[in-house]
């Protein structure tokens, strides 16, 4: 049976949704800072990079249009998820809520205006760099090396993703140079370890569902 052109391919309603709770989670996760042997990095940093591996797949798979278009509409659950969190601090704890519990809610969901904007500015930017990135070294290797275009996309973003969250939420608080070095080069590396297993990954996950779409 032909599939029909107008509905949405398996890969990519798949990938929409984990792109967008991926987007949610990440700064959550960044609350916690994680010791990678010498390194020191916030565990959102799991997260984005599964965006940019699912954002670099969906440009291998579907073109840098709709990578763009996946990006853009990952505004909608970043921001959302945020004006969630600010009513839900507003609104009062119930009574017979553990205080030590209701303490560490408001102190790991809070978050000052600089920081949400910071997070809001580095995740538009560097997704979108990353694509973009992505697709012209696309277009110049074709679909050949997919690991090193996956892998360069992600260590540039990440820098500049780093650049600007920290210099936005930070800058004029602390001194940001050493927290600027240490957490570039943090991701550089995750980027150069891990990017170029998962998009191997995801693109081969991304074909398969599309392959079930035609067989069926």
């Amino acid at each position: 049976m032909q599939a029909d052109s107008r509905l949405i391919s398996p890969s990519l309603f798949a990938f929409s949704i984990f792109y967008g709770g991926m987007v949610c989670i990440a700064g959550v996760l960044g609350n916690k800072q994680v010791a990678l042997g010498p390194l020191a990095v916030e565990a959102g940093i799991f997260a984005f990079l599964l965006l940019v591996v699912v954002s670099s797949a969906v440009a291998e798979l579907h073109g840098r249009t709709v990578a763009n278009r996946l990006v853009q509409i990952g505004f909608v659950p970043l921001i959302a998820s945020i004006l969630l969190s600010v009513i839900v601090l507003a609104v009062p704890a119930a009574p017979d809520m553990d205080p030590a519990r209701a303490s560490a809610f408001e102190l790991i969901m809070s978050g000052t205006p600089r920081i949400w904007l910071g997070g809001i500015v580095a995740y538009g930017v560097s997704q979108t760099l990353n694509v973009s990135i992505f697709s012209a070294l696309k277009g110049r290797e074709g679909s050949r090396l997919l690991w090193l275009r996956a892998g360069l996309a992600s260590i540039l973003s990440q820098i500049v993703d780093t650049l600007l969250f920290v210099s936005i939420a930070f800058y004029g608080v602390f001194p940001i140079g050493q927290l600027l070095l240490g957490q570039m080069i943090a991701k550089v590396v995750l980027s150069a370890v891990l990017v170029p297993p998962l998009i191997y990954l995801f693109v081969s996950l991304g074909r398969r569902l599309d392959g079930s779409l035609d067989r069926a």
